[in-house]
């Protein structure tokens, strides 16, 4: 189940950021920021069996939507997961009338890459040193203009 972020889920939300990104893991202040400061930002939590197993964090800026953090707990990786996060993060951006989609992602990370390539995000550009300990980043961008009618012809709505 997909749901919005709460206080509770941080300690999982923490845990899950240094496991998977050990040289850069947002901490609980990042978080928290996101989650009461942010006002572009919405943070979301897959949670199985009330533990939380993933997390998107979704910004909503007037037409544009970026995905400024996403992750599955590496024990549950390649059973689908973030791609029903990543579904989630293009379905709230379609719905909220948003024409692009972006997102960044190491260079070096290529499931992630694949993942995003799946779901027609195109490399836009290369962020130099955008990583604390240097590593460049693709920027990926996923046009989405026209694509509020398919959702609503889909779902009726």
């Amino acid at each position: 189940m997909i749901r919005k972020m709460q206080d509770q889920d941080l300690a999982e939300a923490c845990r899950m950021e240094e496991e998977l990104f050990p040289s850069s893991p947002w901490d609980s202040k990042e978080f928290q920021y996101e989650l009461h400061e942010n006002p572009f930002a919405t943070l979301y939590v897959l949670e199985e069996d009330h533990h939380v197993i993933g997390y998107a964090d979704l910004w909503i800026m007037y037409e544009q939507a970026e995905v400024a953090n996403i992750a599955v707990s590496a024990n549950v990786q390649k059973q689908g997961l973030g791609s029903q996060l990543m579904e989630y993060m293009v379905r709230e951006a379609v719905m909220h009338d948003c024409e692009n989609l972006s997102l960044e992602v190491r260079i070096s990370n290529a499931p992630a890459i694949a993942l995003y390539e799946k779901y027609g995000f195109i490399i836009a550009n290369r962020r130099k040193h955008y990583y604390e300990d240097g590593e460049d980043a693709w920027l990926m961008v996923k046009p989405l203009g026209g694509l509020k009618e398919a959702y609503d012809e889909n779902t009726g709505n």
